[in-house]
């Protein structure tokens, strides 16, 4: 075959092929109660928190405290104000920052994912802004399961906990206060 004939191939590869570095993420689901169901996000290396898988979420939601902690440590850059319809029917205007660094479950490792900030009171919630930049993502119910494509596995792992809650979905992809 001649080079001009390869090219053709070569492009339509380039194309199909994942990116370097990314993999399929199976991450167990733990259900609690009324058919909820959370996995295990760590926030810029050190803060931990289970967060409520929520595809009706625009934004994955963190609270204010971890927002404060995130700051303190470089980790989050704001992005913009987002208005939106509650659960209650109420219009709210929140913060959205960028988090440098995500981690879902123990091998799926996102940057730059963007976060709606809520009042303390709230729970965590992982949304679409978090879902879609891992490609696709499929959820099976026996046995509990997320699973993310084109997650970036790293070897590094930032050890540490922290306390996180956030927000309950609402109407209009922002969580409810």
């Amino acid at each position: 075959m001649t080079l001009s004939r390869l090219a053709p191939i070569a492009i339509v590869l380039l194309l199909v092929a994942p990116a370097a570095g990314a993999a399929d993420a199976r991450i167990p689901m733990e259900e609690k109660g009324a058919a909820t169901f959370y996995v295990p996000v760590e926030l810029g290396g050190s803060l931990s928190a289970d967060f409520l898988v929520d595809t009706g979420s625009s934004h994955m939601a963190i609270r204010e405290s971890t927002l404060r902690d995130l700051q303190d440590r470089g980790q989050a850059t704001f992005v913009k104000n987002l208005a939106g319809r509650m659960a209650d029917g109420s219009r709210k205007v929140v913060p959205v920052y960028r988090i440098d660094r995500v981690r879902i479950g123990e091998d799926c490792f996102l940057d730059g994912v963007e976060a709606a900030v809520f009042p303390d009171s709230s729970r965590p919630i992982l949304g679409l802004s978090a879902l879609r930049r891992a490609g696709s993502i499929r959820i099976s119910m026996d046995p509990p399961t997320l699973q993310l494509g084109q997650c970036d596995r790293r070897t590094a792992r930032a050890p540490g906990k922290g306390a996180l809650a956030a927000a309950d979905a609402g109407e209009g992809g922002l969580p409810r206060p």
